[in-house]
């Protein structure tokens, strides 16, 4: 079989620095030249790698996004390096997909990434190997140091804060310094001022004075993100949930503020009447009875008062009633002569020791 060379006629043109050798131009190969369409016939066309611009800009004619020469295309960045999480798996061969959601965390950081996470301590399978012990005294120690150190560090942080910032101590660098200065002429107009002592202090501040320095806030970055925290799918709530969830409204016997109209018998379960025991003590009868013997006995004896009340009052009037017939008949014989008047006081005398005796 011939090779194409043998088939193609030779060149009629070619260039003055360029030979021709018939086994050279059979070796080599032309790369293919990308076939841009022409204009008005490009229905249909998009022009994808940078060989379809033909070192030329974009197409106005097509409608879709278009980068010659790679312009405005966004670089994939490479991954850093050491974010790439290696492999892990657990003593049962069990990849650790939660690798990847523990990362960026300290190693006390509880997460929560697995399904036996959601079940309770005392139904799960491997309860057994799970230690419910209590802490040893060092464990305990330790945690307690731990956290009076970080209490330490918050209250230290906030006495520092409360302190007044503006007094200066000899410690300090703003405290005053002095410096024994000794002229180098000594043949001053001024005698005896051979050596001074200069006292050094900082010039004080105005807190008038504008800042010098404008300080710009910078925003903080975004925190840690927090660990995951999973939580059980919403079930539908039942008939039976609701109805234990419905809490009744509270009853008193002194406030009701909404007005609802409470019936007696729930007043009376409220109250907590039902559930006393009605104990009646056995001195109760004879108390009973001698409070009626003692009602009986004061009637008696109201009465008994009432009676003799009135046989005196009785008496009392027939003694009246003799005195007037007395005085009656005594002005009646006066007025006929026949008794004289000391016979009637007598009389009269006679009838008062009666009535006084009767008394």
């Amino acid at each position: 079989m011939s090779s194409l060379s043998g088939l193609l006629p030779a060149p009629v043109h070619q260039h003055p620095g360029q030979e021709y050798d018939q086994q050279d131009y059979s070796n080599t190969v032309t790369a293919p030249v990308a076939r841009i369409p022409p204009y008005g016939k490009r229905a249909g066309w998009k022009p994808k790698k940078p060989e379809d611009f033909g070192d030329g800009g974009a197409f106005p004619e097509i409608h879709s996004a278009q980068y010659p020469l790679d312009m405005g295309r966004k670089k994939k960045t490479a991954t850093k390096a050491g974010s790439t999480i290696a492999l892990q798996v657990d003593a049962q061969g069990n990849v650790a997909y939660d690798a990847i959601a523990k990362r960026g965390h300290s190693s006390k950081q509880i997460v929560q990434s697995q399904f036996k996470d959601l079940v309770p301590l005392n139904e799960r399978a491997d309860v057994g190997e799970i230690s419910l012990s209590r802490p040893n005294e060092e464990e305990v120690k330790e945690t307690a140091d731990r956290t009076r150190a970080a209490l330490e560090k918050i209250s230290k942080s906030k006495i520092t804060a409360a302190q007044p910032k503006s007094v200066v101590s000899n410690n300090k660098p703003g405290a005053p310094t002095y410096i024994r200065y000794t002229p180098a002429n000594q043949n001053g107009s001024a005698e005896g001022v051979n050596q001074r002592v200069i006292r050094m202090v900082e010039m004080p501040v105005d807190p008038m004075e504008p800042p010098r320095h404008k300080h710009k806030k910078v925003p903080r970055g975004p925190p840690s993100p927090p660990p995951p925290v999973l939580h059980s799918p919403p079930r539908k709530v039942t008939a039976k949930e609701q109805a234990d969830w419905v809490i009744p409204p509270c009853i008193s016997n002194w406030k009701n503020a909404k007005g609802y109209t409470i019936p007696l018998d729930k007043r009376l379960a409220a109250d907590g009447r039902g559930l006393q025991d009605v104990q009646i003590n056995d001195k109760f009868a004879s108390f009973a009875e001698a409070l009626g013997l003692a009602s009986r006995h004061a009637a008696d004896e109201v009465r008994q008062r009432a009676l003799m009340q009135q046989k005196v009052a009785e008496k009392e009037k027939e003694q009246k009633e003799q005195n007037l017939r007395a005085l009656a008949q005594r002005a009646r014989d006066e007025r006929a002569g026949i008794v004289s008047s000391g016979s009637a006081d007598v009389k009269m005398e006679s009838s008062k020791s009666d009535s006084e005796s009767d008394e």
